[in-house]
């Protein structure tokens, strides 16, 4: 009866390996990503969003250290563009004393961006920004 129990063990491991193996198959990629980011206005950004914005628009001056800097897309959530291509800027929470989780990355060129998303996560999720 031995025989018997280690073939389930060995079929109940490839059931579950066959199982995760299927979940990362249809996993999101990089490049399907940006097809299922929704779109939001950026007066539906929360305060102050759209003054993060129109600043980004004007070049600053921004009032973190960090706004402006390389955002490196490590998430893999955005297109894959070259390193340099999308930037950071926070947009400020009131009430905390830190950055908080909201921002704005934009891609292209500083003043001029391509595109710009939203996140109100610290890059677990992102939404493009649409006028």
């Amino acid at each position: 009866m031995a025989p018997v129990r280690g073939i389930k063990l060995v079929l109940t491991g490839l059931t579950i390996a066959a199982a995760l193996f299927s979940g990362l198959v249809g996993a999101r990629t990089p490049t399907d990503a940006p097809d299922r980011v929704a779109p939001i206005s950026i007066s539906a950004i929360p305060y102050p969003g759209a003054q993060t914005y129109e600043l980004i628009a004007r070049g600053g001056p921004f009032p973190y250290e960090k706004d402006g800097t390389v955002f490196g897309n490590r998430e893999r959530l955005l297109p894959i563009k070259r390193r340099g291509y999308y930037r950071e800027y926070t947009v400020e929470t009131p009430g905390l004393s830190h950055r908080g989780t909201r921002r704005i990355v934009c891609g292209g060129a500083p003043k001029k961006p391509d595109v710009c998303y939203y996140t109100a996560d610290h890059y677990a999720s992102f939404r493009v920004i649409v006028r």
